[in-house]
Parts: C-alpha cells; sequence; structure tokens
C-alpha cells in the first residue's frame, strides 16, 4: 500500500472548524472526553483533521461532520467536509429569547431547507419561541410545586434548631388548611456542615404557595418559630422546583437511609438536552430503588438541577453507583452529560426523626 493509502479508522467525525486558511482545506479540531481508569474523571482529549472542503464553504468556529476518504488526498488531508451541523449566527436561547453568541443551525449544504439526520440527533424539535423548558421537561399529570430550603445553622445551635423545627413543621404538614407538605428533612453529614435542607411540595402550584404564605402570615405560633429560628441562622436560601416527568415520585420511606442531594448548575440553555439524556439515563439507576426525585429550579438560581438518592450507607452508595458503569450504554450518557455542567455538588444528609423520608 502506498503512502497515501494508509488506514483511516474513524470514519465519521464531528469537530469544530479551528482554520480556514489552507487552499480548499479546513482545520478541524475533535473533543472528546476519557475516563482515566485510575482517577474515575473525565479529561478532554483533542486531536486535529485536515478535511477537504471543495466549496470553502466553513468558517472558523463551524461545527461540522466529516467524512473518512477512501484515499488520502495528500499526506494530511484523509476527510471530506460532507455537512455543517451548527453554524456560527444566531440561536435564540428558549429561557431568555436572547441570541447566543457562540453558534447558530445551519442547514444541510447539501440538502438545503432540509434537516439532515445528523441535526435531528441534536436538536430537539420544538419551537423555542413558543415552549420553555418548564412545559417541556414538568410532569403533566401534577401541578406541584416544590421549594427546597437550606439553612446554615450557627453550629452551637444545632441541636437546638432541629428541636425547633421537630416540634414546629408535623403541625404544618399535618395541618389539612395549608396545601403543602414536608418531603423530607435533614442535616448535612458531609458536604456544608452545619446545615439543614427541607423539601417542601405545595399541591396546586404557586397558588397554593401564596395560600400557605399568607396563612402562615397570620400564625403566631410559626411568627414566633422564625423570629426564634433567626437567632440561630448564619444564612438561608430557597429555591422553588419543579419535578421532572421522568423521575420518580418522591414518596416516603422507610429507613434507615442516608441521601445523597446531588446538585448540578448547568450551562445556560442546556436543561431541554440533559432532560433528553436522563430520560434514558435514569432507568439505569432503578435497580435498589435509590432513586428518590430529581427536580430543575424555576425561581432562584436559574438552570439548576438536584438529583435526590437514597442509600443503606456509604458503601452501599458506592457498590451502586459502580455498577452502573458495568450496563451498558450508562457511560455513554454520562459522557454527553458532563460537558452540560458547570458546578456540581454532593451532599449526604441524615434524615431527621419528623422526615417521612427515613
Amino acid at each position: 500500500m502506498s503512502g497515501l493509502r494508509g488506514a483511516v479508522h474513524a470514519k465519521w467525525i464531528i469537530g469544530k472548524v479551528i482554520g480556514t486558511k489552507m487552499h480548499k482545506t479546513a482545520k478541524v479540531r475533535v473533543t472528546r472526553l476519557v475516563l482515566d481508569p485510575y482517577l474515575l474523571k473525565f479529561f478532554n482529549k483533542r486531536k486535529t483533521y485536515f478535511a477537504h472542503d471543495p466549496l470553502q464553504q466553513c468558517a472558523v468556529g463551524d461545527i461540522v461532520l466529516l467524512k473518512a476518504l477512501p484515499e488520502r488526498r495528500t499526506k494530511n488531508v484523509k476527510h471530506e467536509l460532507t455537512e455543517i451541523v451548527f453554524k456560527v449566527g444566531n440561536v435564540i436561547d428558549p429561557n431568555v429569547m436572547y441570541p447566543l453568541m457562540c453558534r447558530g443551525l445551519a442547514s444541510s449544504t447539501n440538502r438545503a431547507g432540509e434537516d439532515s439526520w445528523l441535526k435531528s440527533l441534536f436538536v430537539r424539535k420544538v419551537d423555542p419561541r413558543k415552549d420553555a423548558h418548564s412545559n417541556l421537561l414538568a410532569k403533566k399529570e401534577t401541578s406541584s410545586l416544590y421549594k427546597i430550603q437550606f439553612h446554615n445553622v450557627k453550629p452551637e445551635y444545632l441541636d437546638a434548631y432541629n428541636k425547633l423545627c421537630q416540634e414546629v413543621l408535623p403541625k404544618i404538614h399535618e395541618e389539612k388548611h395549608y396545601p403543602c407538605a414536608l418531603v423530607g428533612t435533614w442535616n448535612t453529614w458531609y458536604g456544608e456542615q452545619d446545615q439543614a435542607v427541607h423539601l417542601w411540595r405545595y399541591e396546586g402550584g404557586y397558588p397554593a404557595l401564596t395560600e400557605v404564605m399568607n396563612k402562615l402570615r397570620q400564625n403566631k405560633e410559626f411568627t414566633e418559630f422564625r423570629k426564634e429560628r433567626g437567632n440561630m441562622l448564619l444564612s438561608r436560601k430557597n429555591q422553588l422546583l419543579l419535578e421532572f416527568s421522568f423521575w420518580n415520585e418522591p414518596v416516603p420511606r422507610e429507613g434507615p437511609n442516608i441521601y445523597e442531594l446531588r446538585s448540578y448548575q448547568l450551562r445556560p440553555g442546556t436543561m431541554i438536552e440533559w432532560g433528553n439524556y436522563w430520560a434514558r439515563a435514569i432507568r439505569f439507576r432503578q435497580d435498589n430503588n435509590e432513586a428518590v426525585g430529581g427536580f430543575f429550579s424555576q425561581i432562584g438560581q436559574l438552570y439548576m438541577v438536584h438529583h435526590l438518592w437514597a442509600y443503606k450507607d456509604l458503601q452501599s452508595r458506592e457498590d451502586t453507583r459502580n455498577a452502573a458503569w458495568n450496563k451498558h450504554g450508562w457511560d455513554e450518557l454520562v459522557y454527553y452529560t458532563v460537558p452540560l455542567i458547570q458546578e456540581m455538588e454532593s451532599r449526604i444528609m441524615i434524615p431527621l426523626k419528623i422526615s417521612p423520608l427515613q
């Protein structure tokens, strides 16, 4: 075999154009995540290809599909440009309705005006001007709204804070005139220390939340509770959440269990993509009934996702998570979701005695 007919292993490649100065040739960088078997972390691995672009139609920043040539055109050119998958231009973020600056959608270079088969793999068929991600991802059969509270307690008051909550919170949970329910209440064990986490469900959405808040303002016991509780806190924050349609319903369970709250700060504009991948990924995490609930933020810190898991102990957590890697397809889904994340945090939590999730 001649020097220009070497074997080409990658028949189809997707990459980003980083140079177009060469005549009828595009310089394309391909980035993929590779799992380090020892650190169990993903790292970027990059490789540069040169592709034949006879029409000189691509620009720096375009995402392109390359196809391996049966024979090399030159020493370095082993591929040809088949399609511009994403072209630099205007893309409207469906959540803020402003154009993104990084890239846009382009029609196929070979089939102008038609959606290509490859683009259908990456682009959800939703008109971003008509459908918010809350309508696409939340459960349609319920109108429940969730509130998660994070309270950072002064270390010397943690026991007193827990005692106070165990006296007052069950009364709100059990009162039929309040359209809300306590889903769970915990103290962090590993993660941010001296922190309490409460999760509430409001049956009926925002009107139910407003009704509960109005009634609690008139409740003298709750007013005194908030005043006394405020003296014990360093800081507090909350978020209003919706529940992913494909996740388990968070229902009371018997213990003893430990709970892990994994919180992800996503890149703006990627919530739909995250939901598409996790709608498939959740089936890999059902063997030990560990999936408790999955939520995404509506008010508070935006593009936040919270996954709540239950395990018998830390070793059970380790075994369950490792077992997922032995299932075909799990590694691929992790590969595609990792780039959507800006930050992530894990909390191991212990439920209080009053928590319906034990």
